[in-house]
């Protein structure tokens, strides 16, 4: 809705694609804000370039090389990770679905990108031997890159020893090792102590 209750078509076109799902309700608190800044920058809904995009990702916590501009959500926290990723799918779905409709088609070409699937997407997908391309989001917040994403580093093993000083927790922490500690496990109470609680 426009501040004067009108129904912003384009919008509520998208949204609609997506009816009665929780989808909908985040999509639609994420393309208000994007609207609102929208209208600050006096930026057409329909002429936006990906530049624009990029700028407006990066002011709600995208790292990004760029001029910004004025702050926006001044007060509020930055967007996280799994925000961000969210919001950049609702600004492609968004704007692939204006160009689908004959409207920024420029703007459609560049957001419907695609990359070579690594090897890991391969093997993570069905028939994934078979796939050439898959889908790519520019808008994305890039992914750190790790070799074992849950695995330990080699040294830590060491390091958790030499913090712990009681025998009780040497042998939780060998214990935890031998059957592979991994990051995310969370400890019982009785059984965390304040050096491995900051772990």
């Amino acid at each position: 809705m426009w501040p004067e209750g009108t129904v912003h078509m384009e919008a509520d076109r998208f949204l609609r694609l997506h009816d009665g799902s929780g989808t909908q309700r985040t999509y639609a608190y994420l393309l208000v804000d994007h609207l609102r800044w929208l209208e600050r920058e006096y930026l057409d809904f329909t002429a936006v370039q990906l530049r624009d995009l990029e700028r407006y990702m990066g002011i709600v916590g995208a790292e990004v090389r760029m001029p910004l501009g004025e702050p926006w959500r001044v007060g509020k926290r930055p967007y996280g990770r799994s925000a961000l990723s969210t919001a950049a799918a609702c600004l492609k779905g968004c704007y692939l679905h204006q160009a689908s409709l004959g409207v920024n088609g420029e703007l459609g070409k560049k957001l419907d990108a695609s990359r070579l699937p690594s090897r890991v997407d391969r093997r993570r997908s069905f028939l994934g031997h078979v796939k050439s391309l898959l889908p790519t989001n520019p808008l994305a917040p890039s992914r750190p890159h790790r070799r074992h994403p849950k695995m330990l580093p080699d040294t830590a093993r060491e390091k958790l020893l030499a913090t712990v000083n009681a025998a009780r927790d040497r042998l939780v922490v060998t214990w935890l090792a031998d059957g592979g500690l991994r990051i995310g496990i969370r400890l019982p109470p009785r059984f965390s102590t304040p050096p491995m609680a900051t772990l």
